[in-house]
């Protein structure tokens, strides 16, 4: 940023940050219980414009009426954070100084011209965040992670644990998709979406995978769609961000532990209680931990049709990190015992994967067929087969590899869910290939929102 630019910046920050302690000391605070809020902020907004040519006769009227606008939202919301919270195509936010907040659209991270004052301002804001759900963030309990009221998932860490400044990300779930924009986007193809519609319905349970970002829960979001709406569903979370459209769900989501370290309730807590809810299906947001055994043995004692996501670099990943949280769990298995256990849990695993250019695709459809000297035998169904990258962007093709699953075909035939045969048939299904439109998103992309060109992809 050209040193003009950078004063300019200076010179309006300072304004603002005046303008806010102005604001606030002139406020009449005792009328804040007696007006709704839309009248509260008309007034505060009013005031701010009368005192801003009291503090800074010399600022323009542009930037006048932006820092009025910036600290009505200080004052109701989280400041500088507000418009890339009111802009939908924003599905990541990420500061990690006060003069360094990016954002993601369209899959690239960009850095944007938004600005806190100082580490004291990011401070604030982190603190108002924590306090709006009830929990408490500072140097004795420097990290959060907490939920918006729009679903959004906030983490942020403070010093001393971050050497440098406070950092604070917020990651969107604003976006309900549905499977049509999973068709649009190429996430999967029609003959997958129709395989897997059809393995949800027919009670099948499916281990969804991937890398963090990667589109699981958008994924599992979408396959829900087509659990039959008679079913009693209980989801169970760390941050709820699971959307079901179902009329008869019941949602819970844990609780961290108070200032004196009681009051935790953990995944495992809520779907061991949950097997006492006469659930058709229970809906396992993510399994990192010892609530995997508890979810196994339910998928094996009769709630089929169950659903979870698992962190993992690929299917097999998938299954060794099971392994890994039954050992963590305490439960001492014979290692034949604990896979056959695994293996008859799950019929099929969905591998998601984020690429180059940030497009998510579904990458593995695989079928789990039990084991074999003790080991797995997994199947692939379809996969997207990635041959390279032109221009920063993953280009490939998904295609049906020509294996069918006969069993969990018949499965679904019983159930009145009929495939065709033919859809299996080895032969490539869709080829990916590079768009036409400028691998970095535009400015005009995120329009209310002034983006810099330092922080394209390398």
């Amino acid at each position: 940023m050209p040193a003009a630019a950078r004063e300019d910046d200076a010179r309006f920050l300072a304004f603002k940050d005046e303008l806010h302690r102005v604001v606030v000391d002139v406020a009449d605070l005792s009328r804040l219980d007696k007006w709704d809020r839309p009248r509260l902020r008309r007034e505060v907004e009013e005031l701010a414009r009368r005192l801003a040519p009291q503090v800074d006769r010399d600022v323009s009227a542009a930037d006048r009426d932006r820092a009025v606008e910036e600290v009505v939202d200080e004052v109701f919301g989280l400041g500088p954070l507000e418009p890339l919270l009111a802009d939908k195509t924003v599905t990541e936010i990420l500061v990690n100084a006060p003069d360094q907040v990016y954002v993601e659209v369209g899959g690239k991270l960009r850095l944007t011209r938004i600005r806190f004052v100082d580490k004291a301002h990011l401070t604030r804001v982190i603190q108002r965040i924590a306090s709006r759900v009830g929990r408490r963030v500072d140097e004795s309990s420097p990290m959060v992670d907490a939920r918006l009221p729009d679903g959004s998932r906030v983490n942020a860490v403070l010093p001393p644990l971050t050497l440098d400044s406070p950092v604070l990300s917020i990651r969107r779930f604003a976006q309900a998709f549905t499977p049509d924009a999973l068709l649009a986007n190429n996430t999967l193809t029609p003959e997958v979406l129709n395989f897997l519609a059809a393995a949800v319905a027919a009670k099948t349970n499916i281990l969804i995978s991937g890398g963090t970002g990667s589109g699981k829960t958008t994924l599992l979001n979408v396959l829900s769609q087509y659990i039959p709406r008679a079913e009693r569903l209980v989801t169970i979370e760390d941050a709820a961000e699971l959307k079901l459209r179902q009329p008869h769900v019941v949602r819970m989501e844990t609780r961290s532990a108070n200032l004196e370290g009681a009051g935790q309730v953990t995944q495992r807590d809520l779907l061991r209680n949950a097997l006492r809810m006469r659930p058709d299906r229970i809906i396992l947001g993510e399994a990192r931990g010892a609530e995997a055994v508890d979810m196994l043995q339910a998928m094996n004692t009769g709630h089929e049709g169950s659903l979870t996501t698992v962190h993992a670099n690929d299917a097999r990943d998938a299954l060794s990190r099971l392994e890994l949280m039954v050992g963590l769990a305490g439960v001492d298995l014979p290692v034949g015992v604990m896979r056959g256990y695994i293996a008859s849990a799950f019929s099929l695993i969905v591998h998601v994967s984020r690429l180059a250019g940030g497009a998510r695709r579904v990458t593995r459809v695989a079928e789990l067929r039990g084991l074999k000297d003790n080991k797995y035998r997994v199947r692939d169904i379809f996969r997207f087969e990635q041959t390279g990258v032109v221009d920063g962007e993953a280009v490939g093709s998904f295609r049906a590899t020509g294996y069918a699953p006969t069993k969990l075909l018949e499965r679904l035939s019983a159930a009145g869910r009929n495939v065709d045969a033919g859809l299996f048939a080895d032969r490539p299904l869709l080829e990916i290939l590079p768009t036409a439109a400028d691998n970095g998103f535009a400015e005009e992309v995120v329009p209310d929102i002034e983006l810099t060109r330092e922080a394209d992809d390398e």
